[in-house]
């Protein structure tokens, strides 16, 4: 069995939601990381205003998933015509599949 081609808006969709979550759990992360930066720094001199961790670590939470989802949306939808186009001229992707017992 042989992979001739890959429907591009479905593969945009699935990589779309698939970083889009990679960017959820990496704005929680970063979240995290500008939530202690206020306990971070000391001295008058390293004063951060106490709203801007917040902001960013807000912002991570939000921004990076939309951001991931549409890069991962793009980039899946392009990574896939550039397999159809490879595959009419070199072929596919060699697929063995077998039945499963498994009810």
């Amino acid at each position: 069995m042989v992979l001739k081609s890959i429907g591009v808006m479905s593969a945009a969709k699935v990589v779309g939601v698939l970083y889009a979550v990679i960017g959820l759990l990496l704005g929680v992360l970063f979240g995290a990381v500008f939530a202690m930066i206020p306990t971070m720094a000391s001295g008058p001199e390293n004063e951060i205003p106490g709203w801007l961790a917040p902001m960013f670590g807000f912002g991570a939470i939000v921004f990076m998933p939309v951001l991931y989802g549409i890069c991962g949306f793009v980039g899946g939808a392009i990574a896939a015509a550039i397999y159809n186009g490879l595959a009419g001229i070199i072929g596919g992707l060699e697929l063995r599949l077998e039945t499963s017992t498994r009810p």
